[in-house]
């Protein structure tokens, strides 16, 4: 659901007062956009409500807070709603939850709706049946009907029965117990943008869409998890803070260690090194599940911090990983509509039809060189970058933006262009990139466009990378002179293309010093210690990894990656804690 920016909140939420039926009558409150500076109306009123009754001689709720007893009787709603489709329920059963909703009929009988492990089951409470002093019945069941509100967490003893309408029920056999009060009302309503991410919260209590999304990734966490597990893989952790922050292209977060004082350290950008010397010494197939860091800009695809899959197997080439991405890929469309169907029922049904295997396949260089109508240079030859900057200039195509500083960045930008939207349609794996374009892959001479590729393959959905593989460069000498190469390519300011055979008229004018200073940054230093752990043998390996949150918008239907995550982006983050001033949602 998109939301509009800027956009005044009105948020309905239930009154303090209530209609002759005991349901309560909506109203407006006020908007939400300025901080509360002191306690609401309907808190004000549950406090005084709750300390009345604890001034009572003999008061119903004598703590609020009360701490849990151990009853074996207790069981959780999903519980009792499966031993009473199977006739379990014959005893007196303990419930505990959030009441949802709250309905008054008459002056005996109150029926309240609570939620526990997010299933529903209705509770009846009749006054001739859970009051057992008579002299006290009507005082009992008149502070319970004012003092339990929606929102408040109860325990509720009682026996199993069906109403006339045949809707499971528990029927109290004692007025319920309140375990913690709401002092807040939950809204029936919330569509301000920066309230929803202020109060993430109330968020999952009143749109059911949120919270669903984020049940789908942890059941898509799972899925994985059990797949992997399934072909005999071991899940192990590695260090998210080093000095080095290695295995892929991105600028990293830098801090400093109290232990280090005159080191800097690095979070990681991708757990690929470190699990690459755990196949080294001996662990064949292995995976991990993780967060990951990059200090680069938000937006609706991107966010700092994310979680990354990553899995490695030794003796594997890239038709098996393709096989193996199929067969995920469609197993966890078809868990995820099935949950869909069943439990998440807010989210948008998924088209299996898109997902049946095998995926489309296309090659990038022949289709680049379809596409744009021309012959790529060698692109392996120092002068590579502007001569085929000059080929495009006199094809007639023209490269949107500032001219790339690399090649592969040149490279990258037209298989956005003229590759990456035939995913639109289907999946696709764009396969055998040049070799400039993947340091970690194994490279090999295509039989067909004569230049060096790599052995590597991106999936991409919808015009959205979803997963990229490569079988493993283990040859120490060429994994040592590749990362070089790329870092003297990539590690250079925007605005210079850093050869001396692109023209003048090609490059634009360097930027200002300030400017440049504040735009330049360096990759990661050579991991020597990686390409010294290559000397003990990495066995041919075939290595994958996927952003879980790429997932989940995919088989959510989200638009935004804040959607997927579980407090929003960094941005959303910050203002949480630091009074951020301006809209946190993006």
């Amino acid at each position: 659901m998109q939301l509009r920016r800027g956009a005044a909140p009105i948020i309905v939420s239930r009154s303090l007062s209530t209609k002759p039926n005991g349901q309560s009558k909506l109203s407006e409150l006020a908007p939400e956009e300025e901080p509360r500076e002191s306690a609401s109306p309907f808190k004000q009123h549950r406090q005084r409500e709750l300390r009345e009754d604890q001034e009572n001689e003999d008061p119903l709720y004598p703590d609020p807070y009360p701490r849990l007893e151990s009853l074996p009787a207790r069981k959780s709603v999903p519980e009792f709603l499966e031993d009473f489709r199977e006739g379990l329920c014959d005893e007196n059963v303990v419930l505990t939850g959030r009441v949802r909703s709250k309905r008054v009929v008459g002056k005996s009988l109150i029926f309240l709706d609570i939620v526990n492990e997010f299933q529903k089951v209705q509770v009846m409470v009749n006054k001739n049946k859970c009051v057992s002093e008579k002299h006290r019945r009507i005082h009992k069941f008149a502070l319970f009907k004012n003092l339990i509100q929606v929102g408040d967490h109860i325990s509720v003893t009682g026996i199993a029965t069906r109403t006339d309408s045949g809707e499971p029920t528990l029927e109290a056999r004692e007025l319920p117990e309140l375990l913690s009060p709401s002092m807040e009302q939950i809204p029936e309503k919330l569509t301000n943008a920066k309230t929803r991410m202020q109060e993430r919260h109330v968020d999952m209590l009143v749109n059911k869409e949120v919270v669903d999304i984020l049940r789908l990734r942890a059941e898509i966490t799972k899925h994985m998890r059990d797949h992997l597990h399934s072909k005999r893989f071991l899940e192990f952790q590695t260090p998210i803070l080093a000095e080095n922050a290695g295995g892929a292209v991105a600028r990293p977060f830098v801090t400093k260690a109290t232990e280090f004082r005159n080191r800097d350290l690095a979070l990681r950008i991708a757990p690929e090194l470190w699990l690459k010397r755990l196949v080294v010494g001996g662990v064949d197939r292995v995976f991990e599940i993780g967060p990951a860091f990059r200090n680069e800009g938000v937006d609706a695809t991107h966010n700092p911090e994310f979680t990354m899959c990553e899995f490695y197997s030794a003796y594997t080439n890239l038709a098996d990983l393709i096989n193996e991405t199929e067969e995920l890929m469609y197993s966890l469309a078809k868990h995820c509509q099935e949950l869909i169907s069943t439990q998440l029922t807010s989210l948008p049904p998924i088209d299996l039809s898109r997902f049946v295997r095998p995926f489309k396949q296309v090659e990038f260089i022949p289709a680049l060189e379809e596409a744009v109508g021309i012959r790529f240079p060698k692109l392996t030859a120092d002068g590579a970058l502007p001569e085929l900057l000059a080929v495009l200039k006199l094809a007639g195509i023209r490269v949107p933006g500032e001219v790339p500083t690399s090649l592969p960045k040149l490279l990258d930008r037209l298989a956005a262009i003229y590759i990456e939207p035939m995913s639109f349609n289907e999946p696709v794996f764009i396969t055998n990139h040049p070799v400039c374009m993947s340091p970690l892959a194994k490279g090999f001479l295509c039989p067909t466009t004569y230049q060096l590729v790599s052995a590597r393959a991106e999936l991409f959905v919808g015009g959205r990378e979803l997963a990229n593989m490569y079988e493993e460069e283990n040859d120490p000498d060429e994994q040592k002179r590749k990362l070089n190469a790329h870092r003297n390519l990539v590690n250079m300011p925007d605005g210079e293309v850093g050869f001396e055979e692109a023209t003048a008229e090609d490059a634009p004018a360097p930027p200002p010093a300030e400017e440049a200073e504040k735009d330049e940054w360096e990759t990661s230093p050579l991991d020597e210690s990686y390409v010294k752990a290559l000397d003990y043998a990495l066995p041919p390996t075939g290595g994958w990894g996927c952003g879980v949150e790429r997932l989940v918008m995919l088989f959510s239907g989200a638009n935004r990656i804040s959607d997927c995550l579980s407090f929003g982006t960094l941005r959303n983050v910050v203002g949480l804690s630091a009074d951020d001033k301006e809209a946190p949602l993006k």
